[in-house]
């Protein structure tokens, strides 16, 4: 199992419910700089209101939950890289290689062939 696609969904899930909250928030925010750099302050007060809330609560959720699964996902995958299991592509569908012109298939011999284009 590979973990970019429950990656990409906690991203996805992330972003839209961060995004959700701070759409509809109402809030402050102060940033005060001093010479005595442990005099300085960053405060940040954020207040949402409506469906909001419990829609972009639910959304964080579902995308830590992704983050997770991926989580999971990409230390399975590293275990199977590690033990030699390989998930190649190949194994599921066979595919062979067709000789692109009629010399390849018999070396030695000089073929010519003229493919017209109809229309």
């Amino acid at each position: 199992m590979k973990p970019d696609r429950p990656l990409i969904g906690a991203v996805v899930f992330l972003a839209t419910g961060v995004a959700l909250i701070l759409r509809y928030c109402q809030g402050t925010t102060a940033f005060n700089v001093a010479y005595p750099f442990s005099g300085s302050t960053l405060h940040i007060d954020l207040t949402t209101i409506g469906p909001a809330v419990m829609g972009g609560l639910f959304l964080i959720a579902i995308g830590l939950l992704f983050l997770l699964w991926s989580l999971l996902a990409a230390i399975v995958h590293q275990i199977g890289l590690l033990a030699g299991h390989h998930d190649r592509f190949e194994t599921i569908i066979n595919r062979r290689r067709e000789p692109a012109f009629e010399a390849d298939a018999y070396p030695g011999t000089i073929t010519m062939a003229e493919r017209k284009n109809e229309g």
